[in-house]
Protein backbone atom coordinates (compact mmCIF):
# COMPACT_ATOMS: atom_id res chain seq x y z
CA UNK A 1 0.00 0.00 0.00
CA UNK A 2 0.66 3.59 -0.66
CA UNK A 3 -0.20 6.68 0.93
CA UNK A 4 -1.68 8.15 -2.32
CA UNK A 5 -2.62 6.85 -5.87
CA UNK A 6 -3.59 9.44 -8.29
CA UNK A 7 -5.01 7.73 -10.99
CA UNK A 8 -5.46 9.16 -14.57
CA UNK A 9 -7.32 7.50 -17.97
CA UNK A 10 -5.70 8.94 -21.05
CA UNK A 11 -7.07 8.79 -24.86
CA UNK A 12 -4.65 10.38 -27.00
CA UNK A 13 -3.16 12.81 -24.68
CA UNK A 14 0.61 12.54 -26.15
CA UNK A 15 0.69 16.06 -25.73
CA UNK A 16 -0.05 16.66 -22.03
CA UNK A 17 1.52 13.44 -21.14
CA UNK A 18 4.58 15.66 -19.80
CA UNK A 19 3.47 18.83 -18.70
CA UNK A 20 0.87 16.10 -16.57
CA UNK A 21 3.62 14.18 -14.99
CA UNK A 22 5.51 16.81 -13.94
CA UNK A 23 2.68 18.80 -12.16
CA UNK A 24 1.21 15.59 -10.84
CA UNK A 25 4.72 14.58 -9.23
CA UNK A 26 5.27 18.22 -7.71
CA UNK A 27 1.75 18.51 -6.32
CA UNK A 28 2.32 14.56 -4.75
CA UNK A 29 5.65 15.11 -3.61
CA UNK A 30 4.62 18.20 -1.45
CA UNK A 31 1.54 16.43 -0.10
CA UNK A 32 2.84 13.40 1.07
CA UNK A 33 6.38 13.14 -0.06
CA UNK A 34 7.78 10.06 -1.69
CA UNK A 35 4.96 7.68 -0.40
CA UNK A 36 2.29 7.58 -3.59
CA UNK A 37 1.64 6.29 -7.23
CA UNK A 38 0.98 8.06 -10.54
CA UNK A 39 -1.66 5.47 -12.39
CA UNK A 40 -1.75 6.39 -16.04
CA UNK A 41 -3.94 4.24 -18.13
CA UNK A 42 -3.80 4.31 -21.73
CA UNK A 43 -7.05 3.64 -23.11
CA UNK A 44 -6.57 2.48 -26.44
CA UNK A 45 -4.81 6.14 -28.12
CA UNK A 46 -4.16 5.96 -31.35
CA UNK A 47 -1.22 8.79 -31.12
CA UNK A 48 2.61 8.09 -28.99
CA UNK A 49 0.72 7.96 -25.71
CA UNK A 50 1.60 4.57 -25.14
CA UNK A 51 5.31 5.23 -25.99
CA UNK A 52 5.72 8.26 -23.95
CA UNK A 53 4.01 6.64 -20.74
CA UNK A 54 6.62 3.66 -21.02
CA UNK A 55 9.44 6.28 -21.45
CA UNK A 56 7.85 8.28 -17.99
CA UNK A 57 7.85 4.92 -16.12
CA UNK A 58 11.77 3.90 -17.09
CA UNK A 59 13.02 7.64 -15.23
CA UNK A 60 9.89 7.43 -12.65
CA UNK A 61 9.63 4.79 -10.48
CA UNK A 62 6.64 6.27 -8.79
CA UNK A 63 4.72 5.76 -12.08
CA UNK A 64 2.57 2.80 -13.42
CA UNK A 65 1.66 2.66 -16.77
CA UNK A 66 -1.36 0.47 -17.78
CA UNK A 67 -1.92 -0.31 -21.87
CA UNK A 68 -5.70 -1.73 -21.96
CA UNK A 69 -6.14 -4.00 -25.45
CA UNK A 70 -8.36 -1.92 -26.94
CA UNK A 71 -10.31 1.34 -25.90
CA UNK A 72 -12.73 0.94 -23.41
CA UNK A 73 -14.06 3.94 -22.92
CA UNK A 74 -13.39 7.00 -20.30
CA UNK A 75 -15.25 5.65 -17.50
CA UNK A 76 -14.02 2.03 -17.91
CA UNK A 77 -10.10 3.21 -18.07
CA UNK A 78 -10.83 5.40 -15.32
CA UNK A 79 -12.45 1.81 -13.43
CA UNK A 80 -9.37 -0.11 -14.37
CA UNK A 81 -7.06 2.50 -13.34
CA UNK A 82 -8.94 2.57 -9.45
CA UNK A 83 -9.15 -1.29 -9.31
CA UNK A 84 -5.20 -1.61 -9.73
CA UNK A 85 -4.27 1.52 -7.45
CA UNK A 86 -3.02 0.72 -4.00
CA UNK A 87 -3.20 3.94 -2.47
CA UNK A 88 -4.97 4.67 0.88
CA UNK A 89 -6.27 7.73 -0.64
CA UNK A 90 -7.09 8.22 -4.41
CA UNK A 91 -6.91 11.03 -6.55
CA UNK A 92 -9.07 11.00 -10.05
CA UNK A 93 -8.10 13.46 -12.52
CA UNK A 94 -8.13 13.72 -16.00
CA UNK A 95 -5.51 13.97 -18.36
CA UNK A 96 -5.89 17.41 -20.24
CA UNK A 97 -4.92 19.62 -16.97
CA UNK A 98 -8.41 21.26 -16.65
CA UNK A 99 -8.52 20.24 -13.44
CA UNK A 100 -5.37 21.67 -11.53
CA UNK A 101 -3.35 19.22 -10.34
CA UNK A 102 -2.10 21.92 -7.53
CA UNK A 103 -5.46 21.65 -5.64
CA UNK A 104 -4.63 18.02 -4.27
CA UNK A 105 -3.04 19.58 -1.50
CA UNK A 106 -5.98 21.41 -0.56
CA UNK A 107 -8.85 19.22 -0.89
CA UNK A 108 -6.41 16.59 1.46
CA UNK A 109 -6.62 19.39 3.79
CA UNK A 110 -10.17 19.09 3.11
CA UNK A 111 -10.66 15.58 3.35
CA UNK A 112 -9.01 15.74 7.11
CA UNK A 113 -10.44 18.43 8.55
CA UNK A 114 -14.02 17.82 7.62
CA UNK A 115 -13.41 13.83 8.20
CA UNK A 116 -14.67 12.95 5.06
CA UNK A 117 -14.45 9.78 2.95
CA UNK A 118 -15.17 12.08 -0.54
CA UNK A 119 -14.13 15.28 -1.79
CA UNK A 120 -15.50 16.27 -4.80
CA UNK A 121 -14.80 18.88 -7.21
CA UNK A 122 -17.58 21.56 -8.17
CA UNK A 123 -16.65 23.73 -11.13
CA UNK A 124 -17.71 27.65 -10.16
CA UNK A 125 -16.61 28.29 -13.94
CA UNK A 126 -16.05 26.49 -17.10
CA UNK A 127 -12.71 28.19 -19.23
CA UNK A 128 -12.49 27.11 -22.44
CA UNK A 129 -16.04 25.86 -23.07
CA UNK A 130 -18.44 26.60 -25.68
CA UNK A 131 -21.73 28.61 -24.52
CA UNK A 132 -23.39 25.43 -25.85
CA UNK A 133 -20.92 22.68 -23.69
CA UNK A 134 -21.78 24.94 -20.40
CA UNK A 135 -25.39 25.31 -20.84
CA UNK A 136 -25.44 21.41 -21.83
CA UNK A 137 -24.30 20.34 -18.96
CA UNK A 138 -26.09 23.13 -16.42
CA UNK A 139 -29.13 21.02 -17.83
CA UNK A 140 -28.00 17.98 -18.01
CA UNK A 141 -26.73 18.13 -13.99
CA UNK A 142 -30.26 19.25 -12.91
CA UNK A 143 -32.36 16.83 -15.09
CA UNK A 144 -30.50 14.29 -13.48
CA UNK A 145 -31.06 15.45 -9.99
CA UNK A 146 -34.73 16.04 -10.29
CA UNK A 147 -34.75 12.20 -12.43
CA UNK A 148 -32.69 10.15 -10.35
CA UNK A 149 -33.15 8.79 -6.73
CA UNK A 150 -29.67 9.37 -6.24
CA UNK A 151 -28.75 12.93 -4.84
CA UNK A 152 -26.05 13.11 -7.22
CA UNK A 153 -23.84 17.00 -6.61
CA UNK A 154 -24.77 19.66 -9.52
CA UNK A 155 -21.92 20.64 -11.75
CA UNK A 156 -19.04 18.08 -10.36
CA UNK A 157 -17.50 15.92 -12.36
CA UNK A 158 -15.19 13.17 -11.64
CA UNK A 159 -12.04 15.08 -10.28
CA UNK A 160 -12.43 13.55 -6.86
CA UNK A 161 -10.24 12.52 -3.81
CA UNK A 162 -11.46 9.41 -2.15
CA UNK A 163 -10.71 7.52 0.64
CA UNK A 164 -9.47 3.87 0.39
CA UNK A 165 -13.10 2.39 2.09
CA UNK A 166 -14.84 4.50 -0.05
CA UNK A 167 -13.41 2.97 -3.24
CA UNK A 168 -13.35 -0.57 -1.77
CA UNK A 169 -17.26 0.37 -1.74
CA UNK A 170 -17.26 1.71 -5.12
CA UNK A 171 -15.14 -1.54 -6.55
CA UNK A 172 -17.76 -3.87 -4.96
CA UNK A 173 -19.98 -2.88 -7.81
CA UNK A 174 -19.25 -4.63 -11.29
CA UNK A 175 -21.60 -2.67 -13.56
CA UNK A 176 -20.63 -2.69 -16.55
CA UNK A 177 -22.49 0.78 -17.46
CA UNK A 178 -20.91 2.65 -15.48
CA UNK A 179 -21.59 6.69 -14.06
CA UNK A 180 -18.76 6.73 -11.73
CA UNK A 181 -19.72 9.84 -10.23
CA UNK A 182 -23.04 8.75 -9.45
CA UNK A 183 -22.31 5.39 -8.10
CA UNK A 184 -20.18 7.41 -5.85
CA UNK A 185 -23.04 9.27 -4.97
CA UNK A 186 -24.85 6.18 -4.23
CA UNK A 187 -22.15 4.37 -1.74
CA UNK A 188 -22.35 7.21 0.75
CA UNK A 189 -20.20 8.02 3.24
CA UNK A 190 -19.23 11.29 4.54
CA UNK A 191 -18.65 13.64 1.16
CA UNK A 192 -17.83 17.40 0.87
CA UNK A 193 -17.74 19.75 -2.19
CA UNK A 194 -14.59 21.42 -2.90
CA UNK A 195 -15.29 24.52 -5.03
CA UNK A 196 -13.17 25.28 -7.63
CA UNK A 197 -12.35 27.17 -11.30
CA UNK A 198 -12.06 24.55 -14.37
CA UNK A 199 -8.90 26.03 -16.84
CA UNK A 200 -9.10 25.33 -20.45
CA UNK A 201 -7.29 21.93 -21.83
CA UNK A 202 -3.44 22.26 -21.50
CA UNK A 203 -2.96 21.29 -25.50
CA UNK A 204 -4.80 18.75 -28.04
CA UNK A 205 -9.18 18.71 -28.62
CA UNK A 206 -11.67 17.54 -26.38
CA UNK A 207 -12.50 13.76 -26.02
CA UNK A 208 -16.20 14.20 -25.44
CA UNK A 209 -17.93 15.07 -28.73
CA UNK A 210 -21.91 15.50 -28.83
CA UNK A 211 -22.64 12.08 -29.67
CA UNK A 212 -20.88 10.42 -26.45
CA UNK A 213 -21.90 13.46 -24.32
CA UNK A 214 -25.53 12.06 -25.60
CA UNK A 215 -24.57 8.26 -24.96
CA UNK A 216 -23.11 9.21 -21.33
CA UNK A 217 -26.14 11.26 -20.47
CA UNK A 218 -28.58 8.64 -21.53
CA UNK A 219 -26.26 5.73 -19.56
CA UNK A 220 -26.42 8.57 -16.63
CA UNK A 221 -30.50 8.43 -16.48
CA UNK A 222 -30.78 4.75 -17.00
CA UNK A 223 -28.16 3.75 -14.31
CA UNK A 224 -29.74 5.50 -11.79
CA UNK A 225 -33.27 6.36 -12.74
CA UNK A 226 -36.38 4.57 -14.04
CA UNK A 227 -38.07 7.42 -14.78
CA UNK A 228 -37.70 7.07 -18.23
CA UNK A 229 -39.22 3.77 -17.62
CA UNK A 230 -41.98 5.68 -15.85
CA UNK A 231 -42.41 8.43 -18.84
CA UNK A 232 -43.17 5.25 -21.16
CA UNK A 233 -46.15 3.99 -18.61
CA UNK A 234 -47.52 7.65 -18.57
CA UNK A 235 -47.46 7.33 -22.50
CA UNK A 236 -49.22 4.41 -22.24
CA UNK A 237 -51.73 5.52 -20.23
CA UNK A 238 -52.17 8.37 -21.79
CA UNK A 239 -52.85 6.72 -25.40
CA UNK A 240 -55.18 4.09 -23.90
CA UNK A 241 -57.13 7.07 -22.16
CA UNK A 242 -57.17 8.49 -25.97
CA UNK A 243 -58.14 6.05 -27.47
CA UNK A 244 -61.58 5.34 -25.38
CA UNK A 245 -62.47 9.01 -26.29
CA UNK A 246 -61.94 8.23 -29.55
CA UNK A 247 -63.87 4.84 -29.51
CA UNK A 248 -66.69 6.97 -27.50
CA UNK A 249 -66.61 10.02 -30.27
CA UNK A 250 -66.82 7.04 -33.39
CA UNK A 251 -69.80 5.45 -31.77
CA UNK A 252 -71.54 8.64 -31.00
CA UNK A 253 -71.14 9.93 -34.60
CA UNK A 254 -72.57 6.52 -35.76
CA UNK A 255 -74.97 6.62 -33.24
CA UNK A 256 -76.15 9.90 -34.42
CA UNK A 257 -75.85 9.81 -37.77
CA UNK A 258 -73.23 11.66 -38.83
CA UNK A 259 -70.39 10.40 -41.78
CA UNK A 260 -66.96 10.12 -40.51
CA UNK A 261 -64.34 11.47 -42.67
CA UNK A 262 -61.09 12.38 -42.46
CA UNK A 263 -58.28 10.38 -44.52
CA UNK A 264 -55.26 12.68 -43.54
CA UNK A 265 -55.99 13.14 -40.16
CA UNK A 266 -56.65 9.20 -39.57
CA UNK A 267 -53.01 8.78 -41.07
CA UNK A 268 -51.88 11.38 -38.56
CA UNK A 269 -53.13 9.74 -35.74
CA UNK A 270 -52.06 6.21 -36.73
CA UNK A 271 -48.13 7.72 -37.76
CA UNK A 272 -48.31 10.03 -33.58
CA UNK A 273 -49.32 6.21 -32.16
CA UNK A 274 -47.05 4.50 -33.98
CA UNK A 275 -43.90 6.98 -33.28
CA UNK A 276 -44.83 6.93 -29.33
CA UNK A 277 -44.92 3.14 -29.07
CA UNK A 278 -41.42 2.87 -31.02
CA UNK A 279 -40.28 5.17 -28.75
CA UNK A 280 -41.63 3.46 -25.57
CA UNK A 281 -40.23 -0.02 -27.26
CA UNK A 282 -36.81 1.64 -27.53
CA UNK A 283 -36.64 2.68 -24.20
CA UNK A 284 -37.63 -0.87 -23.14
CA UNK A 285 -35.06 -2.31 -25.15
CA UNK A 286 -32.02 0.27 -23.33
CA UNK A 287 -33.10 -1.41 -20.13
CA UNK A 288 -33.28 -4.94 -21.81
CA UNK A 289 -29.85 -4.30 -23.20
CA UNK A 290 -28.13 -3.52 -20.16
CA UNK A 291 -30.06 -6.27 -18.16
CA UNK A 292 -28.37 -8.24 -21.20
CA UNK A 293 -24.58 -6.91 -20.85
CA UNK A 294 -24.59 -7.69 -17.06
CA UNK A 295 -25.92 -11.11 -17.61
CA UNK A 296 -22.79 -12.03 -19.02
CA UNK A 297 -20.54 -11.27 -16.95
CA UNK A 298 -17.60 -10.46 -18.77
CA UNK A 299 -14.71 -8.50 -17.25
CA UNK A 300 -14.73 -4.52 -17.30
CA UNK A 301 -11.38 -4.12 -19.08
CA UNK A 302 -8.54 -6.09 -19.98
CA UNK A 303 -5.12 -4.98 -19.72
CA UNK A 304 -2.33 -5.94 -22.36
CA UNK A 305 0.88 -4.50 -20.67
CA UNK A 306 1.92 -2.77 -17.64
CA UNK A 307 5.06 -0.69 -16.90
CA UNK A 308 6.69 -0.08 -13.76
CA UNK A 309 4.16 -1.02 -10.33
CA UNK A 310 4.79 -4.19 -8.98
CA UNK A 311 2.21 -6.76 -8.41
CA UNK A 312 -1.27 -5.17 -9.26
CA UNK A 313 -4.45 -7.42 -8.88
CA UNK A 314 -7.27 -7.05 -10.58
CA UNK A 315 -10.68 -7.55 -8.97
CA UNK A 316 -12.97 -6.37 -12.02
CA UNK A 317 -10.96 -6.89 -15.36
CA UNK A 318 -8.73 -9.43 -16.57
CA UNK A 319 -4.63 -8.87 -16.67
CA UNK A 320 -2.74 -10.32 -20.07
CA UNK A 321 0.34 -8.95 -18.74
CA UNK A 322 3.24 -9.90 -20.91
CA UNK A 323 5.69 -10.18 -17.85
CA UNK A 324 3.26 -12.20 -15.82
CA UNK A 325 4.05 -15.33 -13.90
CA UNK A 326 0.88 -16.42 -13.90
CA UNK A 327 -1.88 -18.34 -16.41
CA UNK A 328 -4.46 -18.93 -13.86
CA UNK A 329 -8.12 -18.04 -15.43
CA UNK A 330 -9.43 -15.00 -14.56
CA UNK A 331 -6.07 -13.42 -14.01
CA UNK A 332 -2.82 -13.29 -15.03
CA UNK A 333 -2.12 -14.52 -18.42
CA UNK A 334 1.47 -14.30 -20.27
CA UNK A 335 2.13 -13.87 -23.76
CA UNK A 336 2.95 -17.19 -25.85
CA UNK A 337 6.81 -17.08 -26.27
CA UNK A 338 8.46 -18.85 -29.79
Amino acid sequence: MTALSIVVPCFNEEACLGELHQRLSAAARSAVGSDYELVLVNDGSRDGSWAAMQQLAETDRNLVAINLSRNHGHQLALTAGLDLSRGDIVLIIDADLQDPPELLGPMLQAMREQDADVVYGVRKSRAGETAFKRATAHGFYRLLSRATEVDIPLDAGDFRLMSRRALDALLAMPEQARFIRGMVAWIGFRQVPFAYDRHERFAGETKYPFSKMVRFAFDALTGFSSAPLKLASHFGLGLSVGSVLLVLYIAYAWLAGHSIQGWTSLMLVVVILGAIQMFVLALMGEYIGRLYNEAKGRPLYIVQDIAGGDGQKARLGYLADATAKSDKPGGKGKRPTK
